[in-house]
């Protein structure tokens, strides 16, 4: 293979190249390149340039070039800024509620400092009380934790020990969280040995031996983890019997009493409620039952 040393048309670096490529540059009068780069670096044509700001020497492409240019950022922003200057805005202040210093305004802001703040929202005991009372009476129920402000609910459990104990001091029912276990169950036994959770269980199933009614303990529903109190059959039909002690008073306990009637409405089975009513402060199960019972069991 014939080679001929040739300088680069860029870096004047001199290269071997193929005998037949340096005469077809030759002939058509084409410059060579030691390489892509020098090939790449001497198309761009790059300006040579001097800042507007500290006069250094630098180089620019012909689309970077604009009217005014300069070696960097900041030279950029030392002429813009002594060109264009800025009307500095005077901070709004605001006056603290406590030891009246002004201070700059923020939002939700009344206090210069965490010690105003601190002096300004303590609370005795009496006076967090009535806090409570007040905000019940207003709402016309008992209040959660996070209704109040945060200064408000750390005194309560500071002074009381915690809030559910502030809230039984105001006189008022704590509310049930939603994850907490709903009851503490008191396991009793109905005459015909079946093992209710609560004496009303028992009473209900007491209820059902003395009338003769067959009947089935903790059945499940159909496709689920959930479990009936009781289960009566009546021909061919099943009916399920629910004893609702605490509807109303669990948040946790209401989204359970809802999925089972969902369960029921979707299966097409029979579903009858028992609820506290029936059973306090008179039981009434003689009267309420049989009524609930004589579309289903005719000899009630």
């Amino acid at each position: 293979m014939n080679l001929v040393k040739v300088k680069c048309a860029f870096c004047r670096k001199e290269f071997f190249r193929n005998k037949g490529r340096f005469n077809e540059a030759k002939k058509f009068n084409w410059k060579q390149y030691c390489s892509r780069k020098c090939l790449s670096k001497d198309r761009l044509k790059k300006q040579i340039l001097f800042c507007e700001n500290c006069d250094k020497r630098f180089e620019r492409t012909p689309h970077e070039v604009s009217p005014h240019n300069y070696c960097s950022q900041s030279c950029a922003a030392i002429v813009n800024n002594k060109r264009y200057p800025r009307k500095r805005l005077k901070p709004k202040l605001k006056t603290c509620v406590v030891c009246k210093k002004q201070f700059k305004k923020s939002i939700n802001k009344k206090y210069c400092s965490m010690k105003c703040r601190n002096y300004a929202e303590r609370y005795t005991p009496e006076e967090l009380l009535n806090i409570i009372n007040r905000t019940a009476q207003k709402l016309k129920r008992v209040p959660a934790r996070r209704e109040f402000l945060r200064g408000i609910d750390k005194a309560c459990v500071r002074f009381f020990g915690s809030w559910n104990n502030a809230i039984i001091a105001a006189g008022l029912q704590p509310n049930r969280s939603h994850s907490q276990r709903m009851y503490k169950r008191t396991i009793t036994k109905a005459l015909d040995g079946h093992l209710c959770d609560s004496i009303s269980e028992a009473l209900i199933d007491n209820w059902f031996k003395k009338n003769n009614i067959f009947h089935e303990k903790n059945v499940p529903y159909p496709k689920t983890k959930h479990r009936a109190g009781w289960v009566i059959l009546a021909g061919n039909q099943k009916i399920f019997i629910e004893y609702f002690g605490l509807a109303n008073d669990s948040p946790r306990y209401d989204r359970s009493i809802i999925k089972k009637k969902k369960i029921c409405k979707k299966y097409n089975l029979a579903l009858i409620p028992i609820y506290p009513t029936d059973l306090y402060p008179k039981n009434l199960l003689n009267i309420k039952l049989r009524e609930k019972f004589k579309d289903f069991i005719d000899e009630i």
